[in-house]
């Protein structure tokens, strides 16, 4: 259950420290290298002795992306935020891919792989926007926790996965701990992480991933957009989405 989760903790230096942090309510957002974004999780609240409110600014990254192991998703959501305030920032994404964050097409991950899902069995966990268009593409399974007409519940993913071409996670998939049985349900289909709780995180791809879909956080101004309750729609050109495959890891 554990592996991914401290496999993906082991790559955030233990020298640095936060910086700033910031749970909105839709968004929950950690400055170190970088800043760094995950979807505000509300889940079970579980009430802790030893609260972290008010010491986390200061706090070692390293100790605080522990919280993404938390089962209070609020915490999950910050230890989400604090690892990708260090493997989403940009730098790092250019020097382990080679490839300039403004170098690819700025479309979402369904776009990107489009011809790939043509004709294709494809299933989506979490009812992603404009999912519609895909339609008449490809046999198209959503799968959500909330279902809107026409989607499946998430238990159905026992029933469904397995019989998948191409399987859609979103990101906030591993603040509420379901990624480690989604991927083994899906190890028979290419498997895409999105969103922008989605860590670029390489060691993924040893875990049955075969592409990471991203954003990366270009303008601090998103600082304001999440503290005034803004969406996802809301971010705009504050960052921007970027597409890592197996193929694209430099191995120098």
């Amino acid at each position: 259950m554990w592996e991914i989760y401290d496999h993906i903790i082991t790559e955030i230096p233990e020298d640095l420290s936060v910086k700033n942090c910031l749970m909105g309510l839709h968004w929950t957002l950690v400055r170190s290298v970088a800043t760094g974004v995950a979807m505000t999780t509300v889940g079970t609240r579980f009430h802790h002795s030893d609260t972290i409110a008010g010491r986390i600014t200061g706090m070692p990254v390293h100790m605080l992306a522990k919280q993404v192991k938390s089962w209070d998703f609020l915490r999950a959501s910050l230890g989400m935020a604090a690892i990708n305030s260090v493997l989403n920032a940009p730098e790092r994404i250019e020097r382990v891919t080679g490839c300039s964050i403004n170098a690819q097409q700025e479309v979402d991950a369904f776009e990107f792989l489009g011809e790939l899902i043509r004709g294709k069995k494809v299933a989506v966990i979490g009812h992603f926007k404009r999912l519609a268009r895909f339609a008449d593409t490809c046999e198209l399974s959503i799968l959500e926790r909330n279902p809107q007409p026409g989607d499946f519940p998430d238990p159905a993913c026992e029933d469904l996965l397995p019989r998948q071409d191409i399987v859609f996670m979103t990101g906030s998939t591993m603040i509420n701990k379901t990624l480690p049985r989604l991927l083994e349900l899906s190890k028979d289909a290419y498997v895409v992480l999105v969103g922008p709780s989605t860590p670029f995180a390489p060691v993924l791809f040893d875990y049955g991933v075969d592409m990471l879909a991203g954003t990366v956080v270009v303008d601090d101004t998103i600082w304001r957009v999440a503290a005034e309750g803004g969406s996802r729609r809301d971010f705009g050109k504050r960052v921007l989405k970027f597409n890592i495959k197996r193929s694209d890891i430099r191995t120098d």
